[in-house]
């Protein structure tokens, strides 16, 4: 990760209170526009972030790996879904499948994805910020602003609207 999204988070980091209020402000709310908020500000957001410039996710969270994309992976390695299991997955306390090591095992040098256009359907929806009902996501993005600069840009500036 480049020092300019370091400081990013380490500054979010530092108005976290401020921002976990306006977070429960924002839940309490009614607002018909908060997915489009959402979506509009990491639009913003990923103007000024590169995510190969970063790949904080990648390197730092597991997501949950469904059967859909043990298949996928499976295919896309030229193996079967048990090797995918075999290799690189465990179950977690919750009984999901997740990477058994961090980062990624498909995490290359470069922060490019070895399977990109496979990858597991967790990754393609991160950061979740514009998804429909973006209030169920709020605790969510709560924990990623500490992860992704991305998040934590959109967290900051709705905070402070």
């Amino acid at each position: 990760m480049i020092e300019e999204y370091r400081k990013i988070l380490e500054r979010v980091e530092k108005k976290k209170k401020t921002i976990k209020k306006s977070v429960t402000d924002l839940k309490k709310q009614r607002r018909t526009n908060l997915d489009e908020l959402f979506s509009r500000e990491q639009e913003k957001a990923f103007e000024e972030i590169d995510c190969l410039s970063c790949a904080n996710c990648c390197a730092s969270l597991g997501p949950r790996i469904t059967d859909r994309d043990i298949d996928r992976l499976a295919k896309a390695a030229r193996m079967k879904a048990g090797g995918v299991v075999n290799d690189w997955l465990e179950i977690d306390e919750d009984g999901d499948y997740v990477y058994r090591d961090l980062p990624c095992p498909f995490l290359g040098g470069d922060n490019y994805c070895l399977y990109y256009e496979d990858r597991p359907d967790a990754c393609r929806r991160y950061p979740y910020m514009d998804r429909r009902n973006v209030r169920g996501y709020l605790g969510t993005l709560m924990k990623d602003m500490a992860v992704c600069p991305a998040v934590a840009l959109v967290m900051e500036r709705i905070a402070e609207a």
